[in-house]
């Protein structure tokens, strides 16, 4: 058989065509070159938690493992037990009541939901509202489902929270779908009450499905705990909530999360994972719900540490005269770029001068740019190490 060249074998269709760039692909690849030279490279450019999942989690998993009950397919949406154990973790930590039957939805990380949502509830053509900075993962659903964005900018002078105000009527009536999320990756903002209460009158006024990105949602800086969305009135009727174990418990690389709320968002996630897999391993989720019924204190001592390691950051960037303003949650700080910078060109400056790594702002967004996001992901020597070697180069003089 003579081989036609003209055949397009393997072609991708063209919804993998419309995938946004992998921001932080290409931001790994530049720090392991620096690596690879020789150069000794503090990388507080990721989200990636570097502290241990707690001993009595881990201890869970590997007694769970030898049960030959989890050697086999594990339920379709989950075993019970760990949608009770969520439910639970939510009465005690935000006194929200929950079916955990019908309104909750176990998930391979937050990840995971937050991209399968959009295919479950756009078409093609249809928009949704992302937020400018904004976790960009949220595009990539979007993207898969055929939609389009329409972006709400997080600006500083608004505490980084979205103004509805600002959004055109005609906009929000033909949008479908919105993201919020908060404490807030990159800012490091928090929401309060207001802004939720707010967030469930625009959305029942324009039909607008809510997903609250809740992924840093047990790190608070200030004794201040931050708020759920589910705590607001009506929340469940306009919205759900998306959170994972992997920053609260240490377990990202686990990949256990799960989406709580809304139920007819709910079915129709457990309805699109029915098609992609069957669920978790049954020793994971034995752990995660050991994780979420057994002592917070580990919980409470990881709060402890995020806010200590910020704190030495912000001494050190008074030192060299960097000014930001601290987040009120998360492990981000979302720091301002020399004055004649772009977020870009003083990333790829710091990196190879410095040998420190952060995220150019303008890979969270349009609104991203003028700022840095810098994690707080390692010792608290290292952070001010970062800190005082930029603060060497000179730019904040």
């Amino acid at each position: 058989m003579t081989f036609n060249p003209t055949i397009q074998i393997g072609e991708p269709a063209e919804r993998m065509k419309s995938l946004p760039k992998q921001f932080f692909a290409s931001l790994v690849q530049k720090a392991n070159a620096q690596v690879a030279k020789g150069r000794d490279v503090i990388n507080l450019g990721q989200g990636n938690p570097d502290r241990p999942t707690p001993p009595h989690i881990v201890e869970a998993l590997q007694g769970a493992a030898a049960n030959p009950l989890y050697h086999r397919y594990s339920p379709f949406g989950g075993y019970a037990f760990l949608k009770e154990a969520v439910a639970k973790r939510y009465k005690e930590d935000y006194g929200v009541d929950v079916d955990p039957e019908s309104e909750v939805a176990i998930l391979f990380g937050g990840k995971t939901g937050l991209v399968e949502i959009s295919q479950c509830l756009l078409n093609p053509g249809d928009t949704c509202l992302v937020p400018d900075p904004g976790y960009p993962d949220y595009w990539s659903g979007v993207a898969l489902a055929g939609a389009s964005m329409s972006f709400m900018p997080l600006m500083e002078e608004n505490g980084f929270l979205p103004d509805y105000s600002a959004i055109d009527p005609a906009v929000a009536d033909r949008s479908k779908l919105m993201f919020i999320n908060y404490p807030n990756n990159p800012t490091g903002a928090v929401a309060d009450s207001a802004f939720y209460e707010e967030t469930v009158r625009f959305a029942a006024r324009h039909n607008i499905a809510v997903v609250s990105d809740f992924a840093y949602g047990a790190i608070g800086f200030g004794n201040e705990k931050p708020v759920s969305f589910l705590q607001t009135p009506g929340a469940k009727e306009v919205g759900f909530e998306i959170y994972t174990l992997s920053k609260t418990y240490n377990m990202a690389g686990w990949r256990v999360g799960f989406a709580i709320g809304n139920a007819k968002m709910i079915a129709a996630i457990n309805l699109i994972q029915d098609h992609y897999y069957c669920s978790l391993f049954g020793g994971i989720q034995e752990a995660a719900a050991v994780a979420l019924t057994g002592p917070q204190d580990c919980v409470h001592e990881l709060c402890s540490v995020y806010e200590s390691r910020m704190n030495a950051v912000y001494d050190a960037l008074a030192g060299i005269g960097w000014k930001a303003s601290r987040p009120g949650g998360s492990f981000f700080c979302w720091l301002p770029v020399p004055e004649g910078m772009n977020s870009s060109d003083f990333s790829d400056l710091v990196l190879e001068q410095a040998d420190v790594v952060v995220a150019p702002g303008i890979g969270f967004g349009t609104h991203g740019e003028g700022y840095v996001r810098l994690g707080l992901l390692t010792s608290e020597e290292r952070l001010s190490e970062a800190i005082h070697r930029i603060g060497r180069l000179g730019v904040f003089r």
